[in-house]
């Protein structure tokens, strides 16, 4: 998948493909349509890739992949193996689990060809370097990386496991066990490449009707993001291996009954990559789950803001819930985000309506309340409407300023830096990387100049008024155009 995947230049990686198709085409219930072919374009940064030989008309199908084939805790061995012990860990751990069981088990596993062309290295954020995670300094990806939170997953939940059931998880090449400091730092790194493939590789598997229920705990499990639904978790062969683009995406993943079955979702003409797509993410995920960065993926970019920096903007001592009537009066309706998401304006005339959150506008205008009528609407168990007052508008341009200090550098910087460096190809991974981070900080700062410069008049224009004498009045901008 683009720059997530760095392989060597030797003459196995061809190898590996044909033994991949080969072993695929192998399998019972698998059909591949002759019009495709796995292609090194590794030339291009995109490592593997699927690219069509013959003119694809619009709705073929592409290739079917029975679930019997797809890698998931229900069709590995593991399972019977294990048992409750496996169901337990939830759809992420389970599935790294029932990896690291399948690798280890080396060419007796009936994934080995599989295995042999995903990746063992990332250019995710899981991999980064304290020095290189500070190229993304002020960019609020940094906080979703979670290594840490996965890091005592594994040992807390994986480690006892793999630990306990010797003649299941072997040792890797040149390590006596996983037992001791070796055997758990060895542990460690390689649930991370699992953890990195399933972030990356890994589709949500909608369960059949012969599935039997699966233990779906809302757990804390390996960089799970709070907004994935808990769906069993699976790699599909060959669709995986799909690189992605927002602009040029032409297949689509079908679940049906007995199979996973790709289909075009437009005519595809002969030579072109078949291309998959992630959806409307922003380039700050795109790097920390895939590890690459495409400016394709520009138009989705967006800023963050927390909760607290938010209060504080307001003037509130602290974002603790417990300790502010008036956020507390927000969680008791369910109307209350510990972060809210700004997006890019993409359109000519761009509206804060259309820009702005609805929840966010409710937060500002209630911290913005008066004490008598935040009292009278607390009574009432009646949160304002979202309609952007100026007094609002002040709180976020605050925020918005001070989210945007944290930036060791400005946007003409950084732009000016970007137009001086090489292309990715030509970069060691270090300078690569440093580069990808680049076009992220790049994003946000767009997004940050972008809407302020459509709330500024509003908060200047509430300044204005009360120098002319409208104190107490604040005008309302409700989806104000600009």
């Amino acid at each position: 998948m683009s720059s997530t995947t760095h392989f060597p230049d030797t003459e196995g990686f061809q190898q590996q493909s044909d033994n991949f198709m080969s072993w695929l085409q192998a399998s019972s219930g698998v059909q591949i349509n002759p019009k495709l072919r796995l292609a090194d374009l590794r030339e291009s940064g995109a490592g593997r890739g699927v690219v069509a030989q013959d003119n694809i008309p619009e709705g073929e199908e592409l290739f079917s992949i029975p679930r019997a084939m797809v890698l998931t805790v229900q069709t590995s061995e593991l399972k019977t193996l294990l048992g409750q012990d496996l169901e337990q860990l939830g759809p992420w751990l389970s599935l790294m689990l029932v990896m690291l069981y399948e690798y280890l088990q080396g060419d007796k596993s009936r994934w080995a060809p599989y295995f042999k062309v995903l990746p063992s290295r990332f250019d995710t954020l899981m991999f980064w370097s304290s020095t290189e995670l500070q190229e993304l300094q002020g960019s609020t990806i940094v906080e979703k990386i979670g290594r840490k939170g996965a890091e005592e997953s594994i040992i807390e939940m994986i480690a006892p496991i793999v630990r306990g059931n010797p003649a299941l998880f072997p040792p890797a090449p040149g390590l006596a066990s996983f037992d001791g400091d070796a055997g758990a730092a060895a542990l460690i790194e390689m649930a991370h490449i699992m953890g990195s493939l399933i972030m990356a590789y890994a589709f949500d598997i909608e369960k059949s009707e012969d599935d039997e229920d699966e233990g779906e705990a809302n757990d804390e499990s390996y960089m799970t993001d709070d907004e994935d639904e808990q769906l069993p978790k699976g790699m599909v062969p060959l669709a995986d291996l799909l690189n992605a683009d927002a602009d040029r995406n032409n297949a689509r993943l079908y679940q049906e009954e007995g199979s996973l079955v790709m289909k075009a979702i437009k005519p595809i003409h002969q030579g072109e990559e078949i291309l998959n797509d992630y959806g409307e993410i922003p380039r700050a995920d795109l790097l920390r789950r895939y590890g690459y960065v495409t400016d394709n993926y520009a138009v989705y970019d967006v800023v963050e803001l927390s909760l607290e920096s938010i209060c504080q903007a307001a003037g509130l001592s602290n974002s603790d819930v417990e300790s502010q009537p008036r956020l507390e009066f927000l969680e008791d309706l369910d109307i209350l985000d510990d972060g809210y998401v700004i997006p890019r304006p993409v359109n000519a005339n761009p509206s804060l309506e259309d820009i702005l959150p609805a929840e966010l506008v409710i937060l500002l205008s209630t911290l913005a309340l008066p004490d008598e009528e935040f009292k009278q609407r607390k009574s009432k168990g009646k949160a304002p409407k979202p309609a952007l007052e100026a007094n609002q508008a002040a709180i976020l341009v605050k925020a918005l300023h001070t989210q945007q200090a944290k930036y060791a550098t400005s946007l003409a910087q950084d732009t000016q830096i970007l137009t001086s460096l090489p292309p990715l190809d030509a970069l060691d991974v270090s300078s690569r990387r440093a580069r990808m981070a680049l076009q992220v900080r790049i994003g946000e700062k767009q997004v940050l100049q972008a809407v302020l410069g459509l709330l500024e008049p509003a908060a200047t224009g509430s300044l204005k008024r009360s120098a002319n004498g409208d104190a107490g009045e604040s005008r309302q901008f409700k989806a104000q155009r600009v």
